[in-house]
């Protein structure tokens, strides 16, 4: 997908991320992670990466290669150092209003990866499938069906 942006494209990510974890089979709470954690990056390159710009664009991207969804979101702004970022559970940071989307994501996903694009950051967000938990109701009906 390649989105304006705006708060629009950020609620087109976070449907088609909630689509992709729903249609895996992963549990209600695992869906709810992957949901807000899209959200939450797209969230980030729309207001911090790409500052509303409305010449700039965000490219989103989705996969299930059967053993782990990957979601792939880039801005085309001046880039980030995730390293610089103040610590959002630090005393003097625990009542401002922003800082904690990044420790959302980390939390929800299994794997987060940032990349430098020259102009902008491409954020990579990784959630395993367990074949015998997460996913399971494939692997049930597949059980189902050849029983």
């Amino acid at each position: 997908m390649t989105l304006s942006s705006t708060m629009e494209s950020v609620s087109q990510v976070e449907a088609a991320a909630g689509k992709l974890a729903a249609e895996t089979g992963l549990d209600e709470d695992d869906c709810f992670h992957v949901t807000m954690a899209a959200r939450e990056a797209a969230v980030n390159a729309v207001l911090h990466g790409n500052e509303y710009d409305p010449a700039k664009r965000v490219t989103a991207s989705f996969e299930n290669n059967g053993k782990e969804l990957v979601i792939t979101i880039a801005d085309q702004g001046k880039g980030l150092d995730p390293e610089s970022l103040p610590d959002p559970l630090a005393p003097e940071n625990l009542l401002r209003g922003t800082g904690r989307g990044l420790f959302l994501i980390r939390s929800f996903m299994d794997e987060v990866r940032f990349r430098q694009l020259h102009p902008g950051t491409e954020l990579r967000l990784v959630k395993h499938l367990n074949q015998s938990g997460a996913g399971s109701i494939k692997s049930l009906r597949n059980a189902f069906d050849a029983g």
